[in-house]
């Protein structure tokens, strides 16, 4: 095997935990769902074509001991999420065959400096910055499919110093993992590793340094974290 000469040491590839293993799942690309709630008492029926945006592997971290507040927000905004992650690869994957490219679930927080996103709305300007600082996106150890089925039901929630913020169910879902991932696929080959977030439920709000924040998905994981002070502070 030829050897490759980097320019410099390549950084390790980010990684999660494998829940009740000393293994651990290399993160590729990190994909987010946009809206996948249905909102309110009656269920919205109109679905519209998925949105998806990107956050680095890198925003990857374990949802463990502390939060960094991120600069340059004063909305820093949690969003509790199935996670996705994925086993194989494949480009138009047939919602049929969705699941087999599988590994696992885990439950992750899509973190948010909310402020940022709706400036950068209002001014017609891409939002990335809002979604991709670093730590931004905290996951529990990962549980293999083979262990955890697709669950398709199961209570999702989110706590800030015990008072609830966010609850809903899997099945309140609008768009299926296997949709997900079959939609996902038409745009994009996903590779082993890919991380794919799936949206979250109402009652997104904000964080302030010192907050304690419980959350988790039934069958699936849950985490406990306390946020940090500014670190422009």
């Amino acid at each position: 095997m030829k050897m490759i000469n980097y320019v410099f040491e390549p950084t390790i590839v980010p990684s999660l935990p494998v829940d009740k293993s000393h293994e651990r799942f290399p993160v590729s690309r990190v994909f987010c769902l946009g809206r996948n709630y249905h909102w309110g008492d009656a269920p919205n029926t109109k679905r519209e074509v998925p949105v998806f945006f990107m956050k680095p592997a890198t925003s990857v971290i374990d949802a463990a001991g502390e939060l960094a507040f991120p600069p340059l927000t004063e909305e820093f905004c949690h969003e509790i999420e199935l996670v996705v992650a994925i086993g194989k690869g494949g480009f138009d994957i047939s919602e049929e065959h969705a699941l087999e490219h599988v590994w696992g679930y885990a439950a992750g927080m899509d973190l948010t400096r909310r402020d940022m996103q709706m400036a950068a709305k209002a001014a017609g300007h891409p939002w990335e910055p809002a979604k991709a600082f670093d730590g931004s996106a905290p996951i529990t150890p990962i549980v293999p499919a083979s262990r955890s089925g697709h669950p398709t039901q199961g209570a999702v929630w989110l706590h800030v110093n015990g008072a609830e913020r966010q609850r809903s169910d899997l099945e309140s879902q609008i768009w299926s993992v296997a949709e997900v991932i079959s939609q996902l696929s038409r745009s994009v080959t996903l590779r082993a590793g890919d991380l794919i977030m799936t949206g979250t439920p109402p009652g997104v709000g904000a964080l302030q340094p010192g907050d304690a924040i419980s959350g988790g998905i039934v069958g699936i994981g849950q985490f406990e974290v306390v946020v940090g002070n500014r670190r422009n502070s």
